[in-house]
């Protein structure tokens, strides 16, 4: 599979110009139906409740989501890129279907380009917490007990080359460091065991421990954003303790299939950025953890391209293979 051809179908896609057949006046007023890849309650699900009913407002036609999960999102993705270009079936998901799921799977049933990206609606990072018993504190100290001993700590995952696996091995690869990575099947059991002493720490969303942070049974060394987090200005980013440009933050985009009008997919862009602007939306996405994006199409397939580069990078160096 040639990785650069893929990439650069997710711009020739919308650089093609408008395509004949179907205008939004078509698709106005049918059921527009939402892929969620995963399953009831998770991350993108939980995005779309929230959108939902604006969503159906802004577009006067009913918005209909359907529960797709399994293989790691990409099922519902195949299921997307394979629906007809109408303007009545979009994909919200995070965007690992499109930016790992092509370098860590080698049967895929769709290719990056048969996607094409409508917006990046929010992004969020992932923290590192531990047990309170943890001798350190901060991101600083985390990086010099690996020093003073390098593979002896541990980092527990959701799985293997999953976000938090892979942030692991971004950060052994730019920091040099050795920790050990330790995949469970789901957060939940690695935050258990976290808790319990069997391993040292956890990459994982904050909303996932934010009230065992609260209780005072789980501390958060971390964050993988560039900067601080909004909800956690207290605590220094990875990047602000002396790993310098690191990132690895999880998004949240809409895709439509491919051959899907750019007059649709701007209709769309439209859309879901007016529901974004509104503050009862910001609100009840701030309490997810969730930073709302307001960006173009355009802007949207070029961070994905930047993002595909950098974990594809890291796949190969750290020979990952799925569970």
């Amino acid at each position: 599979m040639d990785r650069r051809c893929l990439l650069g179908g997710l711009l020739s896609v919308l650089a093609a110009g408008p395509l004949p057949a179907f205008s939004q006046d078509a698709a106005q007023g049918k059921p527009l139906k939402i892929v969620i890849p995963f399953g009831p309650g998770g991350g993108s699900d939980s995005v779309m409740r929230v959108l939902q009913p604006h969503l159906a407002e802004y577009l006067k036609r009913p918005v209909i989501v359907e529960n797709k999960p399994g293989a790691g999102g990409t099922i519902g993705a195949a299921a997307v890129a394979k629906a007809a270009p109408d303007g009545n079936t979009l994909l919200l998901s995070e965007i690992s279907v499109v930016t790992i799921s092509p370098a860590l799977y080698d049967n895929l049933t769709y290719k990056v380009s048969d996607l094409a990206p409508v917006i990046n609606l929010a992004q969020y990072p992932l923290a590192l917490v531990a047990a309170p018993t943890f001798p350190a504190n901060t991101m600083s100290e985390v990086l010099a007990l690996d020093k003073a001993a390098p593979g002896k700590h541990s980092m527990a995952s959701s799985g293997n080359g999953t976000s938090p696996h892979l942030t692991i091995e971004l950060l052994n690869q730019k920091a040099g460091t050795k920790f050990v990575h330790v995949p469970y099947k789901g957060s939940g059991p690695a935050i258990n065991d976290v808790l319990g002493g069997q391993v040292d720490m956890v990459f994982t969303g904050y909303t996932t421990v934010a009230g065992l942070v609260r209780s005072g049974k789980l501390k958060v060394l971390s964050v993988t954003s560039l900067k601080k987090a909004p909800n956690l200005p207290q605590v220094a980013s990875i990047a602000e303790s002396g790993v310098a440009g690191f990132e690895s933050v999880l998004v949240q985009g809409v895709f439509a299939p491919k051959g899907t009008s750019v007059d649709l997919i701007r209709t769309f862009n439209q859309a879901f950025n007016a529901v974004l602007n509104k503050n009862e939306v910001k609100e009840q996405l701030s309490q997810q953890g969730l930073s709302p994006r307001q960006n173009t199409h355009e802007e949207f397939a070029e961070s994905i391209k930047s993002q595909s580069m950098q974990w594809e990078k890291v796949i190969k160096l750290g020979g990952i293979h799925p569970d």
